[in-house]
């Protein structure tokens, strides 16, 4: 946002800095000026500033000012406005509020005999048209510029109607089904029965919070204004901005949580630029309070501080004195708390050892005693406290699954995979695509945005991501993985009564794979490669049974995401610990991916319950290594973690490797029947093998096969 230093020095025409310097002390107190910029003699500089979400107080003028006004100990005026005399009215102007869940105040002031035209300076330091034009800030009329000029100068959005258009009095509510608002831009709105709204008595007449109606604007024939200044609450705003796409001036600090009492100020400093042209105000200002709002704002209860808590928190200081009492209650005052005494440090006239602290009604950011200690830290300057370490008696601890997590990335950081971290949020249809179980995924209470909206209960949705972005990025090859936490929620009546966190490992790759040497190239990365990689991981842990099974299509076990043929489920000691497997094309269409994605997600909290394989080194062997083929007939129903189970339940200590040598299918053998050419080698440790112990040890594996189902082709 955008700042005058000109405007700043009006409320405070005692500042002791020049522009740069004030920028620097304003940064360091956490309201950041990214840009300084002259504005030629006697216009002082614009700032750029950058004011997080929280601090809604400090995105204005007036509240810049206070800031600058607490830092350098000076008084900051309070706002008011001088209006004409009121002609008292027959009657108040009728104003009621029945969403009293999301309107806490409504003021209303009836200006006659107003003149639509140009603006004028309505009093002495109020350079309207000066500001304007510094801002780049186009001047309309003096009603738009009006309430332009309120949200400018103090962060409170404002609204002018044309009071001949309003049927009876107004009334802040819901809206109807079926009820239609055309909008100040031009656009008519269907509008939901969520959406607040500021009504007559016969229709909509504004998205409370968001932007005016087109049917009660003001135009240069209006003579007779209602100006209103309210408070909305946050989320209320946040859902109806949202719903119709609209992101407004008065919806960016509604949301965030404006200054309860800002109002009446508000609508004052409204009717002063209106009436500078003519008229006069029509009866007192109607103010009409929710007590439950303004409870929870401007007249929340006392916050408790104690001396010593600030001393022991913030530590030394580079002053001798350190943070004492007089500067505790120099700061809050600064910055609009008021402060009572609790007890007295020691003796009648001492310092104040605690004190109960009312808050300010525009800093609903700050709600406990360690929120006024940031406060008092902040304005003194951090910059300010010795550099000193923490003190730190306890020693650090790992966590439980330090090692076997460890131990994982290491093996996919040698596989050739790098390690990526996504968002933990994904979109309800992301989470019923592939949380492993429906209805979990907990919704956050305050979503970002769709996309953003539920937390994730499963890592693929992020991986995904990662992996069809990096394509569409024209990146061939990718491999990636990430080790992250996933969330699964218990819901009661509609809401979430507890969120339960889980590790997880999710992995993604696609591409070719390097070149392994000069007599192999590279080529395309498979499903097996994948299945692979997964078995060096499940190798890490001390495992009575690996195995990896799949399902039908029509048995609809299979995740969604996966392709119902290319896909396996992992299962580790009759636990599924996860899946793998190719994506679906459903999916990648959708993503627009040509290439061949392959996924997979383990569940850690399963495997993290097993042991972790410790290495054993031992003494290579002196003598030659013997290998001998098998040539196995087998039904086609029998994989070949069937026979590598078989042969390694031998337990034979010369028995040092087995794998597959060939796969092929033969005219010879029967329709449902294949050829399997199983390498074995022998070798011990201690002597040079016999050849009638190798015999011995052939008749052992075929005999160990056989039981499996297997027979030697003859």
């Amino acid at each position: 946002m955008k700042i005058l230093t000109k405007w700043l020095r009006a409320y405070l025409p005692g500042l002791p800095v020049d522009d740069v310097r004030l920028a620097e002390d304003l940064t360091l107190r956490g309201i950041a000026v990214d840009g300084v910029y002259p504005l030629g003699e006697g216009n002082g500089s614009l700032y750029e500033m950058d004011i997080t979400t929280n601090r809604v107080d400090a995105m204005n003028h007036y509240g810049v000012a206070r800031e600058a006004a607490a830092i350098y100990g000076l008084k900051l005026p309070e706002l008011a406005y001088a209006l004409p005399q009121v002609r008292p009215a027959g009657h108040p102007f009728p104003v009621a509020i029945e969403a009293k869940d999301a309107c806490g105040r409504f003021t209303a002031r009836v200006l006659r005999g107003v003149t639509i035209g140009a603006s004028r300076d309505w009093f002495a330091g109020a350079e309207v048209a000066t500001y304007f034009e510094l801002l780049e800030q186009k001047m309309i009329s003096n009603a738009v510029d009006a309430t332009n000029y309120a949200w400018l100068a103090m962060g409170q959005p404002t609204h002018a109607f044309d009071l001949d258009k309003i049927e009876g009095g107004i009334v802040v509510r819901r809206a109807k089904k079926g009820e239609r608002l055309k909008t100040l831009d031009g656009v008519e709105r269907a509008l939901d029965p969520e959406d607040l709204v500021v009504a007559d008595h016969g229709k909509a007449l504004a998205l409370a919070g968001v932007m005016g109606g087109w049917d009660s604007m003001i135009t240069p024939e209006t003579k007779n204004v209602l100006v209103e200044a309210a408070w909305f609450e946050p989320m209320a705003v946040r859902r109806t901005a949202r719903r119709h796409g609209l992101h407004t001036d008065a919806s960016h600090r509604f949301e965030r949580g404006a200054d309860f009492n800002a109002a009446p100020v508000a609508s004052a400093m409204v009717s002063a630029i209106l009436l500078a042209n003519g008229g006069w105000i029509d009866g007192e200002l109607v103010d009409v309070r929710v007590e439950d709002m303004e409870a929870r704002t401007a007249k929340r209860p006392p916050v408790e501080l104690q001396l010593g808590e600030i001393q022991r928190i913030l530590g030394a200081t580079e002053d001798a004195q350190g943070i004492a009492a007089a500067t505790v209650e120099e700061v809050l005052r600064a910055l609009g708390c008021k402060l009572s005494s609790r007890s007295p440090a020691a003796g009648q006239n001492a310092a104040p050892a605690s004190w109960r602290v009312s808050l300010p009604s525009w800093r609903l950011d700050v709600e406990r005693e360690i929120d006024l200690i940031e406060e008092v830290a902040r304005v003194y300057g951090y910059n300010r406290f010795a550099n000193t370490l923490p003190a730190f008696g306890a020693g650090v601890r790992a966590l439980p699954w330090y090692e076997a997590e460890t131990s994982m990335r290491r093996t996919l950081l040698a596989a050739g995979f790098h390690e990526a971290i996504a968002s933990t949020f994904c979109s309800a249809a992301e989470a019923e695509l592939t949380a492993p179980q429906p209805g979990v995924a907990p919704p956050l209470g305050n979503p970002l945005s769709e996309e953003a909206g539920v937390m994730r209960p499963s890592l693929v949705p992020g991986m995904l991501a990662m992996v069809t972005g990096n394509l569409n990025r024209d990146v061939s090859d990718v491999r990636l993985f990430e080790l992250g936490t996933v969330f699964s929620g218990t819901l009661a009546n509609g809401s979430v009564e507890k969120v339960e966190e889980r590790p997880a490992l999710a992995f993604g790759a696609a591409g070719m794979l390097p070149e392994e040497s000069a007599l192999r190239a590279a080529r395309a990365m498979d499903f097996f490669d994948v299945k692979g990689m997964v078995e060096q991981l499940l190798q890490r842990f001390e495992t009575r049974s690996v195995y990896f099974d799949r399902f039908e299509a029509e048995d609809g076990m299979t995740p969604q995401w996966l392709h119902p043929y290319r896909a396996a489920r992992v299962v580790v000691d009759g636990l599924t610990v996860g899946w793998l497997g190719q994506l679906h094309p459903r999916q990648a269409a959708a993503r627009k991916v040509k290439e061949t994605v392959f996924l997979g997600e383990l569940y850690l909290d399963r495997l993290y319950k097993l042991p972790v394989r410790r290495p054993v080194a031992r003494e290579i062997s002196r003598f030659q290594t013997v290998r001998r083929d098998f040539s196995l007939v087998l039904d086609k129903k029998i994989a070949w973690d069937t026979i590598d189970r078989a042969v390694a339940g031998l337990r034979m200590p010369e028995l040092v490797d087995w794998r597959v040598r060939e796969v092929f299918h033969d005219a010879k053998l029967g329709r449902n029947e294949y050829a399997l050419l199983l390498g074995a080698t022998f070798q011990a440790a201690d002597r040079t093998l016999r050849e009638e112990e190798l015999r011995s040890y052939q008749e052992r594996v075929v005999e160990a096969v056989g039981k499996v189902g297997a027979r030697l082709r003859s």
